[in-house]
C-alpha cells in the first residue's frame, strides 16, 4: 500500500464531504432556496442539473444516459492512470492532483447514477425525502447532480457600445457548482501551473537511470 495512502485518503475525504453536503442540501432545502454566507457575494443556492459540471446541460434523456456512461468510462480510465502513476512513482503533487480529479468525477457520478433512485423529487415547495415509500424520482443513471455554491462576486451591466451584449446584465461568477466540481477544477489548475515541474522529472528520470547503467 506504499504510495497509495495519501491519494486514497484524499479521495475518500473529498467524496465524504461532497456527499455529506449534497445530502444535507437535498434533505433540508427546497429547490431554489438560498442562504447568504457573505452578503450577496457568497451564497448557498440549491439547484440541480441534468448534465455536466457547473450547471451545464446535455441533450435530454438519451444524452443524460450517454453522459453518465461516458463519465463512468472516464473515471475507469483516470483510476487506471492514477494506479499507473503511483506504481511508477510519478511526482507526488501530480498524483494528488489526479486523485482530486478522480474524486470529483466519482462524486458527480454518484449523483447521476443513484440519486434518482434514493431521493424523491426536490421542488420549489417541498424538500426531498430519502428512500421515499413510492420510490425515487427517476431510474438508475438518470439522477440529477446537486449544486449549491454560488459566488456572484461581480454584477453590473454591459455598456451600450459593447458589441456582443449591449446593455445586458452580467454576473461573475454565474455558475452554481459543488465540491466535486471544485476538486476537478483545482486539480486541473494546479497541473497547468506546475506542469513543468511535474513532467520534467518524469522525463529526466529515465535518462539518469540509463547513465547509471552505463557507469556500472
Amino acid at each position: 500500500m506504499k504510495g497509495y495512502t495519501r491519494p486514497l485518503s484524499l479521495i475518500l475525504i473529498v467524496l465524504f464531504l461532497d456527499q455529506v453536503i449534497k445530502f444535507w442540501v437535498k434533505l433540508h432545502m427546497t429547490l431554489g432556496q438560498e442562504f447568504k454566507i457573505i452578503g450577496n457575494r457568497v451564497l448557498i443556492h440549491f439547484t440541480e442539473n441534468n448534465g455536466m459540471a457547473f450547471g451545464m446541460e446535455f441533450g435530454g434523456e438519451s444524452g443524460k444516459l450517454a453522459l453518465s456512461i461516458f463519465r463512468i468510462l472516464a473515471v475507469i480510465g483516470i483510476g487506471y492512470g492514477l494506479i499507473y502513476m503511483i506504481k511508477r512513482k510519478y511526482h507526488r503533487g501530480l498524483i494528488l492532483c489526479i486523485a482530486l480529479i478522480f474524486a470529483g468525477a466519482v462524486g458527480n457520478i454518484i449523483d447521476s447514477t443513484f440519486y434518482g433512485m434514493i431521493f424523491s423529487e426536490s421542488t420549489w415547495y417541498e424538500k426531498a425525502i430519502l428512500f421515499p415509500p413510492g420510490g425515487g424520482y427517476s431510474s438508475v443513471f438518470h439522477g440529477k447532480v446537486v449544486d449549491m455554491f454560488y459566488f456572484p462576486l461581480l454584477q453590473g451591466t454591459f455598456p451600450s457600445w459593447f458589441p456582443l451584449w449591449p446593455n445586458e446584465e452580467f454576473v461573475f461568477f454565474r455558475p452554481v457548482f459543488n465540491l466535486a466540481d471544485s476538486a476537478i477544477s483545482v486539480g486541473v489548475v494546479i497541473i497547468l501551473i506546475f506542469q513543468k515541474r511535474y513532467f520534467k522529472e518524469e522525463i529526466q528520470e529515465p535518462a539518469s537511470y540509463h547513465s547509471e547503467v552505463i557507469e556500472e
